[in-house]
């Protein structure tokens, strides 16, 4: 029994021998014909990686070559805007820089109590203010009597950083002397639709080469008027009836105009109204603000 135990034993050891041996020469055989041998989608890879490496050295000094430009040209774009508009040109969002700058490490605890106390106390005095001014709007809306003023933008697609100088007091691009603009201004392409704001008739249409160049009036209900100046083409006759939405004429640079564009005005009766006052409902809150913001700085208007 031990002889045959020890022969049993002594087959099974050259078994395992053979089995570890033939493992070690495949795994051995794998890898040298995986060195030596590629398949064609390692090859590509190779090739690409290859052209990538040789590519690189060239990268960063271009790289830099393009900062530089953007550099250059916002340098350049920023001379071109003071020289037509006479003043800074605006951030990417000109409101986004109206925040709060704090060291609260520094700040004594007590303060930053009594700051935060006096701070509570305005938010709830204007949060009453904006209550009360609702009711006033609601109580406003349900009287039968009210008749809505234009509400709707001109023109469609407009972006804050279209928007030129509001109402006051800017400086005439031709005289370079402060006058009065009695409108705003947006900056858009040639042969852009105008339309109007709200239903109404029109109650003049004036073709002239001098001045506010080609205009349109519309009479709205209510005694609200509207003025389009400096138009390419106009599409309506004095008298016509239009309704909201209906395209009137194309924005242009008629008359003495600086380069394309429209010059919105509304009136009630005599009085000049300020336009930005009436599109708000057209616009996010955020858009609307920006162009406040763009109106009431920009120092020169476009004619």
């Amino acid at each position: 029994m031990g002889v045959n135990r020890h022969y049993i034993s002594y087959y099974l050891w050259l078994a395992l021998k053979f089995v570890l041996t033939v493992l070690s020469l495949t795994i051995v055989g794998y890898a040298i014909v995986a060195l030596v041998y590629s398949t064609d989608e390692e090859k590509q890879l190779q090739e690409e990686n290859e052209l990538y490496a040789s590519l690189y050295p060239s990268l960063p000094p271009k790289i830099d070559k393009i900062d530089s430009d953007l550099g250059l040209l916002s340098k350049k774009d920023d001379i071109i805007y003071k020289d037509i508009f006479h003043s800074e040109p605006p951030q990417d969002d000109p409101m986004s820089t109206l925040g709060i700058f704090f060291g609260s490490d520094s700040i004594p605890d007590s303060k930053l109590v009594f700051y935060t106390a006096a701070k509570a106390d305005r938010l709830v005095a204007d949060a009453a203010a904006v209550d009360s001014l609702f009711r006033k709007i609601v109580a406003t809306i349900k009287d039968e009597s009210l008749v809505m003023p234009p509400m709707d933008l001109p023109l469609d697609h407009i972006s804050y950083t279209q928007t030129g100088a509001g109402t006051g007091t800017k400086i005439n691009p031709f005289y370079t002397t402060t006058a009065q603009h009695n409108g705003v201004d947006f900056i858009v392409a040639q042969d852009t639709p105008v339309k109007a704001p709200a239903d109404g008739v029109v109650s003049a249409v004036n073709h002239s080469l001098k001045g506010e160049g080609n205009t349109v009036t519309i009479k709205h209900k209510g005694g609200y008027r509207t003025h389009y100046s400096h138009l390419y083409e106009i599409n309506v006759s004095q008298g016509q009836s239009v309704r909201r939405g209906r395209v009137i004429g194309h924005a242009g640079m008629s008359g003495n105009a600086y380069a394309p564009h429209l010059h919105y005005e509304v009136w009630r009766d005599s009085t000049l109204l300020d336009p930005l006052n009436y599109i708000f409902a057209s616009v996010t809150p955020e858009e609307y603000s920006n162009m406040v913001y763009m109106a009431r700085y920009t120092q020169q208007s476009m004619d």
